[in-house]
């Protein structure tokens, strides 16, 4: 009898439209959450075959159906943001995905919890095959707690701040820069190690994946983060209390030699972390990736800028979009290359900036994103300005493309060579 019972249902299961439950693995399958904000966790999901993942969501309840492990759609809680979706798939077939849960997320499922439901709410990722097959859900469980050190050790947010009440660093060649700390605000509790490293003016400046933390990269794309000069270690642990405060590195040791604009980069690597450690056993893989310290956010340099003549915004008010470098009437050695820096203001979703010659023509208009307050020009721009003289400015567009500010114009005179 029981025989025949797994026959038929294994012929039900090979009809089309039905599809194996949980084919997909995920490690760690269930990890306790911050009940009072936000909480980042490293997954690892395997042996897709011919899949893709597509959308995640969170939710109260979910149900078991031919797809795997679906959400009940009267109970969900919000949605992955495109902005927090960090996720990788490699060739092996592993997918890495970071959850980071919305203190929105949490405050729902809190609010359910009070009324009656489970404290364990859910999330699910949906994953679509590519040969058209059924879709396939997998679903982690998210168990309310606090903060503490049963909670992944993820950092929540990072802020270098620099011993100065100006809203930009702006230093004099040779001088002595100011101290500096980071701000740090994280779950759970680990060893908190890495480094300090600064981009010279010049250097190719970092991507945003570049400034992630080492935990929150899959495992074979660690140690491919762009370096740059080191300054100084540090290896510290964090109790779990949920803020740090991190010095910075000896003053001493900042560059201010040469002009231009400087990156100071806080690097964080991975540590071991068991509430939040993942088994690649588990998904077909092999190892375990240690996840301490990951984040959902790629952590924002410092910039600083050296010069000899204190830039204007110094005493402009703050949300006033302001040039930076080249300064006012500079004067800039032939086939250098030209880097245009800037202040951002907050309703700039985009930045167009705009160079004109000596005749009033212009020569170069250029795009940056948000979060992006410095340009390179190419190499030609030089060749379209006979006398070297060039003036820019800086226009900013909101998520509309409307103009929502511009800089004044700014002139700077490069040297022409002898022909």
């Amino acid at each position: 009898m029981n025989k025949l019972i797994l026959l038929l249902l294994s012929s039900i299961f090979a009809l089309p439209g039905f599809a194996q439950i949980n084919k997909i693995n995920v490690n760690p399958s269930g990890v306790n959450v911050n009940t009072n904000g936000a909480t980042t966790v490293f997954l690892s999901f395997g042996r897709l075959v011919n899949q893709v993942p597509v959308e995640a969501f969170w939710c109260g309840e979910v149900k078991q159906t031919p797809l795997g492990t679906e959400c009940e759609p009267n109970t969900l809680f919000g949605q992955l943001p495109i902005r927090y979706d960090l996720s990788r798939i490699n060739p092996a077939g592993i997918f890495t995905d970071i959850m980071s849960i919305p203190p929105s997320v949490a405050r729902r499922a809190y609010q359910a919890a009070q009324q009656g439901a489970s404290s364990a709410f859910f999330y699910v990722r949906r994953f679509v095959s590519t040969v058209g097959e059924p879709d396939e859900y997998v679903a982690v469980t998210c168990r309310l707690a606090g903060g503490g050190a049963r909670v992944p050790f993820s950092l929540l947010d990072v802020t270098i701040v620099a011993d100065t009440e100006t809203p930009v660093l702006f230093i004099k060649t040779g001088e002595k820069a100011p101290g500096l700390i980071a701000e740090i605000y994280y779950n759970g509790t680990g060893q908190l190690k890495g480094r300090w490293e600064v981009v010279f003016p010049g250097e190719e400046p970092p991507t945003a994946r570049d400034l992630l933390t080492e935990a929150s990269l899959p495992i074979e794309e660690r140690g491919l983060q762009r370096r740059y000069t080191e300054l100084e270690r540090f290896n510290t642990f964090l109790p779990p209390t949920g803020k740090f405060i991190l010095p910075g590195p000896d003053p001493r040791k900042i560059p201010t030699s040469v002009d231009g604009l400087y990156l100071l980069l806080l690097r964080i690597e991975a540590s071991a972390d068991k509430e939040g450690d993942s088994n690649l056993a588990v998904v077909g893989g092999s190892g375990v990736v240690h996840s301490g310290a990951v984040a959902g956010f790629p952590i924002p340099p410092l910039r600083y800028y050296v010069g000899n003549s204190r830039s204007d915004i110094i005493t402009e008010k703050e949300g006033r979009l302001a040039l930076l470098l080249p300064a006012e009437n500079a004067k800039l050695a032939a086939q250098a290359p030209i880097d245009f820096s800037w202040v951002e203001v907050k309703q700039g979703a985009l930045y167009r900036l705009e160079a004109k010659n000596s005749q009033g023509q212009l020569v170069l208009s250029a795009f940056v994103q948000s979060g992006t307050t410095s340009y390179r020009a190419p190499n030609w721009l030089q060749d379209k300005l006979p006398d070297g003289e060039l003036r820019w400015r800086i226009v900013a567009l909101n998520f509309s493309g409307r103009v929502v500010q511009k800089s004044d114009w700014r002139s700077f005179k490069i040297a022409t060579t002898a022909k």
